[in-house]
């Protein structure tokens, strides 16, 4: 838990502003800097695994093929993990070309994980530094038009990521997250008591998304700008935490720390830490 009423802080995939992001290395670095939240995300391959990635494909920008080549922006959407097999995917490497948006990134080899494996792995290693289980954000990487395309319908796409968290016995430290409102609908009915956040980075009013989406989620996660006193307001008087996203600069931390939001997600956690200590 966040200390002294401090936000909770969500490492943005891991911490992508200093290690490869969705990766062992960065949820690892992650952890021992002192995240209260693991954010991920996860996408499926075509033999049904759920694997943690951004996209539902290898990133031109941060991806290399098999081979160690790289791969063309024009062409990355060929690279279609929901057309590859698990073991396939294992064999990209998304880790040795850092993202030139984040300069202080750490570059080394690094693999798209299973979400199992990441569950696995983080509990493993919270438990070896001796802190405190620690809590996941899990974005369902999901769109109308990405049907059959990219990933799963809803249902058949929930019922993998459900089985995994399931399994993994985390599910009262995990939060779902999608910009998609039709699997946060058939969460609710699925596992009505996992605690939803819808995902917005549009102006349209806040009541607007609500109304869409049927039912109060238990988090709403804007784009930080988006996040004002009367949005802030808004929300806490309907009983809905506020988590914006992604805030990097310390200028804006700062700004959205008088709004007092529930958490804030960051790709550096460390700075963030610094404000808390």
């Amino acid at each position: 838990m966040p200390q002294n009423s401090f936000p909770a802080i969500h490492g943005h995939r891991g911490c992508r502003g200093l290690r490869p992001e969705n990766t062992l290395p960065a949820f690892r670095h992650a952890l021992a800097l002192g995240v209260d939240v693991l954010e991920l995300d996860v996408v499926v391959s075509a033999d049904r695994q759920v694997v943690v990635s951004h996209e539902p494909w290898f990133s031109g920008t941060i991806c290399r093929t098999p081979a160690g080549l790289p791969i063309e922006l024009a062409t990355e959407r060929q690279h279609n993990l929901y057309e590859l097999p698990y073991d396939v995917i294992r064999q990209y490497d998304c880790g040795l070309t850092r993202h030139p948006g984040f300069p202080e990134q750490h570059s080394e080899r690094a693999y798209k994980p299973l979400l199992s494996e990441v569950f696995q792995d983080a509990e493993s290693y919270a438990e070896s530094l001796g802190r405190s289980p620690v809590g996941y954000s899990i974005e369902v990487k999901s769109s109308v038009l990405g049907d059959g395309v990219f990933h799963p319908a809803p249902p058949e796409f929930l019922a993998l990521v459900l089985a995994e968290i399931s399994a993994a016995e985390v599910g009262e430290r995990v939060t779902l997250l999608s910009f998609d409102k039709r699997i946060l609908q058939v969460a609710r009915e699925l596992f009505p008591q996992l605690p939803l956040c819808l995902l917005v980075e549009d102006e349209r009013p806040a009541e607007e998304h609500l109304q869409e989406l049927g039912f109060l989620p238990t988090v709403y996660g804007m784009h930080h700008p988006l996040l004002t006193s009367q949005l802030a307001k808004f929300l806490r008087d309907r009983g809905v935490a506020s988590v914006p996203w992604t805030v990097n600069e310390l200028t804006d931390m700062h700004r959205i720390l008088t709004l007092e939001p529930a958490g804030i997600t960051t790709d550096y956690p460390d700075r963030l830490l610094a404000l808390r200590h």
